[in-house]
């Protein structure tokens, strides 16, 4: 009998090891994580919002990416060839491309999708302007005809940031580019599972099977995109910053993409978590302005708003830490080529007085500042209430409305109810002239949220894109930016790096721009 239970004891021991084993192997295999934000639009080309542009990357390739030097590298593209006049540009697709659905990507995928990207994306619209036509001659070559020489046809298709120029399958990218998508088939590492998906709860991916990834280390949104993960679950429900803190704290989560300020302490306390930084330049705040509407509408009541704008408020209240921020007079991210300080002493130099001069000379009629701000995007929550209390001592009315980030998504895309919003830019979204969508002014029709007018900074915008030269190139950036503080664009307010955290068996984090889950793994 004694034998028979220790027999016994044993084998119950070990089927409990097992199972533990089992249960271990099966955890390894799921990553659980909280993005920034709620997930509804899944278009990634409809928005510029950065939660779309994450769902992107796990379930589309693109033709090109940008590595960790900022440097263009192939991806979808094998190989690619510029004819003499550079004015038709050859590129082949590398074999092994394939959709979810099992259909081959083609030529005429890749034309649709560029073609739609185009469309709304600030960048893309550029390029468009000097693309005569493309085609596919075969199913794995495609082809670009300018009108002229181009110098940044790489630059655009491997724009890692905002609207990304993912490719989808034609009879997708054959949709109205103002109209959002309802098929998300695409040909990337990670397959939606669309039976899953509840916005405000979760967003489940897959890893798809077929993808081979390329042979290059990772780097960026370049590289290999291996996946070490049969499921990885996005929680959009766990919006309280706390909670995400607590969920970090007893092992319930093993990532959250953006640590709130007020919790960096705490998680840094934390002994089995450990922080990292997604954008090794970091981010730049900035205030929109709706051209369209009064009282912004005039570029003097714009620039008084802009002088008050002081950026230390701002990133005091909203970030805190002052090892996380630092001020940035410059419109295209400080420390890159571009950087500059023209026309910022409007804002740089000013103050409360000086706005409530200008204010007073602008012609401001004491229509009220609708302000939106998000309650559930803690990057950006505190922004509206510094903004709406500066511009009050200036002399403006304000109206500050509060609501969710997906509904300030909608309501920032009508063109009329709002004056002012705030928002928050990866460093490769702004570093330039063209990428840098605040500075679009081609109006009504065709600029993205805001809708500038002007057409100074347009031509300006078209000599940059000719430019070859990269000392003529900084000049003109610095000419663009400060016609830009001269009609009020928008104004910066500032640069910050986001934090993030992950469990200590966590690892394989890409840096880049954007949230990239290919590569990572758990111990």
């Amino acid at each position: 009998m004694k034998r028979l239970l220790a027999a016994l004891g044993l084998a119950l021991l070990l089927s409990h090891e097992a199972a533990a084993q089992q249960d271990a192997s099966a955890n390894r295999r799921v990553l659980r994580m909280v993005p920034h934000s709620n997930l509804v639009i899944l278009d990634p080309i409809w928005t510029t919002a950065y939660m779309s542009r994450n769902h992107g990357y796990m379930i589309y390739d693109t033709l090109f990416g940008t590595d960790e030097k900022n440097q263009i590298k192939p991806q979808m593209v094998e190989s690619w060839r510029m004819s003499p006049d550079k004015r038709l540009w050859t590129f082949r697709l590398r074999p092994g491309l394939e959709f979810h659905d099992g259909k081959p990507v083609t030529s005429d995928d890749v034309t649709a999708s560029l073609s739609r990207w185009g469309k709304r994306d600030s960048m893309g619209a550029a390029l468009m302007t000097f693309v005569e036509r493309m085609d596919a001659p075969s199913p794995d070559t495609f082809r670009i005809f300018l009108r002229e020489p181009c110098g940044f046809v790489l630059e655009a298709l491997g724009k890692p940031s905002s609207s990304v120029p993912f490719i989808m399958p034609r009879r997708v990218a054959d949709t109205d580019a103002f109209k959002q998508i309802e098929d998300t088939t695409g040909s990337g590492p990670f397959i939606f599972k669309r039976d899953e998906f509840k916005p405000g709860d979760k967003a489940v991916y897959l890893r798809n099977p077929k993808y081979v990834p390329r042979k290059e280390p990772p780097s960026g949104s370049t590289g290999g995109k291996v996946v070490h993960f049969d499921r990885v679950e996005w929680n959009l429900a766990m919006r309280d910053p706390q909670t995400q803190v607590n969920a970090l704290a007893r092992d319930e989560t093993d990532l959250v993409e953006q640590v709130a300020f007020d919790q960096y302490e705490a998680v840094k306390a934390l002994k089995e978590v450990r922080l990292f930084f997604y954008t090794p330049l970091g981010r730049q705040f900035m205030a929109r302005f709706n051209h369209l509407q009064k009282p912004f509408d005039t570029p003097a009541v714009r620039r008084a708003a802009i002088a008050a704008f002081n950026q230390e408020p701002f990133l005091r209240a909203q970030v805190g830490s002052k090892d996380l921020y630092s001020t940035c007079p410059s419109m295209f991210t400080c420390g890159t080529p571009y950087s500059n300080t023209a026309g910022s002493e409007i804002q740089s130099k000013s103050s409360l007085r000086k706005a409530q001069e200008l204010l007073k000379t602008s012609g401001y009629d004491g229509t009220p500042v609708v302000i939106l701000k998000p309650t559930d995007i803690f990057s950006i929550n505190k922004l509206p209430e510094v903004g709406a209390q500066v511009l009050r001592q200036a002399g403006f009315k304000v109206d500050l409305q509060v609501m969710d980030w997906q509904t300030m998504l909608g309501r920032r895309a009508k063109k009329e109810g709002w004056n002012l919003i705030f928002a928050a830019w990866d460093s490769p979204d702004i570093w330039n002239p063209i990428n840098n969508a605040a500075l679009d002014a081609r109006g009504e029709k065709s600029a993205g949220v805001g809708w500038p007018t002007d057409e100074r900074l347009e031509t300006l915008r078209a000599q940059f894109l000719r430019e070859t030269d990269d000392a003529k190139k900084k000049k003109l950036a610095e000419v663009i930016q400060a016609r830009a503080f001269e009609v009020g664009t928008h104004a910066p307010i500032g640069e910050y790096r986001q934090p993030g955290a992950m469990q200590k068996n966590v690892s394989g984090i890409v840096t880049g721009p954007g949230n990239f889950y290919w590569n990572v793994r758990k111990n």
